[in-house]
């Protein structure tokens, strides 16, 4: 199995920054102890491959630094060069990751998820939708016509939604906090928002009965799925209450559903912000075990 990372690109962030950047580095030096994927760095999203998704003035104002601390305070980090450039590979890791899914059947992007990122500005800690992204670009190089995304950050996936709205071709699923950030959610084709405090139970059997509607109505040649950390009963700003056994049990729910299915399937790591850094490692690291497991099994 293919894991594209991009930890190398270091963001300069100023002390005391509440994302969780280290988490990137150590999750790689996990999966290549683990022996459990081939890690390979992506090439960066192009000017072309952003447009399909993004507003071109966007892009070219982030690409030159001419976008103002008004807009990158509501992104949440500042800007530089380095930032601009790991969100182009952090989309082109999610590119390459469907590349791989498509001709092997599962492939691990060691980042992205980058989900709040809109058509024309970003937020929530996201420049770029890598998913959005990979999705157009697919369909672009003829690989996929039809794609689901499922999106189980703890977060709505309300960039995501924005970017492809009214796109009968991509299928949007978000299951999520209701009561947490975005606070104005754009729907997508199927947005589920579960009570604080949701545990393992009834979270796994939402979701099962979403994916069963989901397959009986929608046929994709490809799913992204965005396996955030956030859900856990230990995470910052999740207000969920998942388990890391349970987090696993919805990681081998989503690639059995997608098995069954015919699915390949790109994984995102998506978000993360358990106060212990091992903890949002270790919950990243069982993903992509089980994603491996699934690989093998082709």
């Amino acid at each position: 199995m293919k894991a594209y990372y991009t930890d190398h690109y270091v963001l300069p962030l100023p002390p005391g920054h509440r994302f969780p950047m280290s988490k990137y580095a150590r999750l790689r030096q996990a999966v290549a102890e683990a022996q459990i994927a081939e890690l390979l760095v992506p090439d960066a999203a192009s000017d072309e491959q952003l447009l399909r998704v993004h507003d071109a003035a966007y892009v070219q104002r982030m690409a030159a630094g001419q976008i103002t601390p008004q807009e990158m305070r509501r992104i949440g980090f500042p800007w530089s060069p380095q930032t601009v450039e790991r969100s182009r590979r952090s989309s082109g890791g999610t590119i390459a990751a469907c590349r791989a899914a498509l001709s092997e059947g599962i492939a691990v992007n060691l980042a992205g998820g980058t989900h709040h990122a809109c058509r024309d500005h970003g937020e929530g800690f996201c420049i770029f939708n890598d998913s959005a992204v990979a999705a157009r670009a697919m369909q672009a190089e003829g690989r996929a016509q039809r794609v689901l995304i499922i999106d189980c950050d703890v977060h709505q996936g309300n960039g995501t939604a924005d970017c492809l709205q009214g796109d009968a071709s991509v299928f949007t699923f978000s299951i999520h906090a209701e009561k947490n950030f975005p606070f104005r959610k754009i729907p997508g084709d199927l947005d589920i928002g579960l009570p604080n405090g949701t545990e393992d139970a009834v979270y796994l059997e939402t979701l099962d009965e979403a994916l069963r509607r989901i397959f009986a109505v929608f046929y994709a040649d490809l799913a992204i799925y965005l396996a955030g950390a956030d859900p856990y009963v230990g995470d910052r700003l999740g207000y969920l209450a998942l388990s890391m056994k349970g987090l696993a049990q919805r990681d081998s729910l989503v690639f059995e559903r997608c098995r069954a299915a015919g699915l390949p399937v790109a994984v995102a790591m998506a978000s993360g912000y358990a106060p212990a850094i091992d903890d949002i490692v270790a919950i990243h690291l069982q993903t992509v075990k089980l994603a491996a497991h699934w690989a093998s099994q082709a």
